[in-house]
């Protein structure tokens, strides 16, 4: 009695598999893309996937699409295992329907995101949609929709959240992947948008391509969206899994450990040849994070957009941290309005998932003048200032060379909390340079000396007395003053001794944080 209702259930499996058929899959392949499930193959540890809602398709309210056939409705669901962890994942699949978005797909994908949060594993979207079937989502029942986002929101810093942009995803699924927590995007084909080249030039008469009005080169150069821009879906999902072996399951978790053969006491003589002679003159604080990290290696997010701050992931004595370093060879590393923004959503992102943080200090300060305060550079600011002040995991800093005014605050200065506060016998902590404050301070010295340029060279290194770094130790504003070459050691020791950090704050429902 069951064999032929088996070998019914194996031809709609098979048939489902398919997607769009051998056409869809090869115009696919033209593109230089890979199926949804071709993804999900290079993503999941082989045998692991469980596939929920294979049999689904159009639901059986909507109307006028009674001759279409959707295989799976347009995205595949299930769990698997990404390195040996659980994961939640769904691939939107472009060959059924231009893997646009409906109703029983969004069922299913409900379905996975409460799964994913009441267990506690983390979830992944391999975005490749034309987003909202419009057949489906056009009139008044549209107002029972919107269930996504808010779900979003509530498991936004109890899992992590992944939004790889493989294809299109357009309109208001747009707001998938800027509500997540790591967004790669494939140059050339993964692109975002609310609007789409057609809508954009109905509504405003703008003639723009995808690409143009949200490829990778707006959303990871300009927009800040996106974090990461890869050249292809293997180097995508290779990205996935980079990400993920930084995070924990969830928030109660600890972040993953590695073993590493890369000693703790490791001392890296080039650090002593790692700063220019002139306190102006720049140099690549990637140089200095490679010298310290376990094995030379670290996960750059957002490395093209707000290029005066590095924030990044690598590890220490085989512990996850994220580091945020000032970047000398861009503008001297000062901050902007950009650059707050990255370093504060970064921020926010370790402090949720229990990774701790590493500040290497060399700032000379945030921007100044009417075009930066127009555009809210406190405001920005004071976003980075929220984020460092709110975070409760481990922190150390790291003073290299400049630590002025307000930028060694938000880069985590004495007074937000650091476990361990140490600077490099090259540092300066001042409210500003000495150059800046003899031109504010003590002009009238200078203009009324009977030789101004000597002056002021004698001012100047007058000023620099004050701002040495022996004064802030001598009067127990840092901890220690450290010899360059000791600096993995000392972060190694000082993670180790802060692992088990407790911080209570006050009860709060949230608070209210600049935007």
């Amino acid at each position: 009695m069951l064999r032929p209702l088996v070998e019914d259930l194996q031809e709609r499996r098979a048939k489902a598999k398919l997607g769009g058929g051998e056409d869809k899959i090869a115009r696919q392949h033209e593109h230089g893309k890979l199926t949804a499930r071709e993804r999900l193959d290079l993503l999941l540890d082989e045998g692991t996937f469980t596939e929920l809602g294979l049999h689904a398709g159009i639901h059986y309210s909507v109307r006028g699409l009674e001759d279409k056939d959707a295989p799976a409705d347009g995205v595949i669901t299930g769990y698997g295992k990404v390195d040996g962890r659980m994961v939640a994942v769904c691939a939107y699949d472009f060959t059924v329907m231009a893997g646009s978005m409906g109703m029983t797909g969004e069922i299913k994908v409900a379905r996975l995101r409460e799964l994913a949060l009441t267990k506690r594993i983390p979830f992944i979207w391999l975005l490749d949609s034309a987003g909202a079937r419009i057949q489906e989502a056009v009139g008044s029942l549209f107002a029972g929709t919107g269930h996504l986002f808010r779900e979003e929101v509530v498991m936004s810093g109890v899992i992590p959240q992944v939004a790889a942009l493989m294809g299109p995803c357009a309109a208001g699924t747009a707001y998938i992947p800027g509500l997540a927590d790591f967004v790669p995007m494939v140059k050339g084909r993964g692109s975002m948008a609310l609007a789409g080249p057609h809508l954009v030039r109905a509504a405003v008469g703008e003639d723009v391509t995808q690409e143009e009005l949200g490829g990778s080169r707006v959303h990871c150069r300009k927009s800040g969206v996106g974090d990461l821009e890869v050249a292809d879906d293997e180097e995508c999902i290779e990205r996935i899994k980079q990400y993920l072996s930084y995070m924990p399951q969830h928030n109660r978790e600890a972040p993953p450990r590695r073993e590493t053969v890369d000693p703790i006491d490791r001392r890296d003589e080039e650090l002593l040849d790692v700063l220019p002679e002139s306190n102006r003159n720049p140099y690549d604080m990637s140089d200095v994070i490679r010298r310290i990290v376990d094995d030379g290696e670290y996960f750059d997010l957002k490395p093209q957009w707000a290029k005066t701050i590095i924030t990044c992931f690598a590890r220490f004595g085989g512990r996850p941290v994220g580091i945020v370093a000032n970047q000398p060879k861009q503008l001297g590393g000062i901050l902007d309005n950009d650059s707050a923004d990255k370093a504060a959503r970064f921020v926010n992102l370790c402090n949720a998932y229990g990774l701790p943080l590493v500040f290497l200090q060399d700032v000379p300060g945030f921007m100044v003048g009417t075009k930066v305060e127009a555009e809210g550079i406190i405001r920005h600011g004071a976003k980075m200032l929220h984020a460092v002040a709110n975070a409760t995991v481990p922190k150390v800093t790291v003073v290299l060379r400049k630590a002025y005014g307000a930028g060694y605050y938000v880069m985590n200065g004495r007074a937000y909390e650091p476990d361990l506060i140490v600077a490099w016998p090259s540092a300066e902590i001042s409210v500003m340079g000495a150059e800046g404050a003899v031109e504010i301070v003590m002009r009238r010295q200078v203009d009324e000396a009977a030789d101004p340029a000597a002056k002021k060279a004698e001012l100047i290194g007058a000023y620099r007395k004050i701002i040495d770094v022996y004064v802030a130790a001598r009067n127990g504003m840092i901890d220690d003053v450290i010899d360059p070459r000791e600096t993995r050691p000392v972060i190694c020791r000082a993670l180790e001794m802060a692992e088990h950090k407790t911080v209570e704050r006050p009860w709060k429902r949230n608070a209210v944080v600049p935007v």
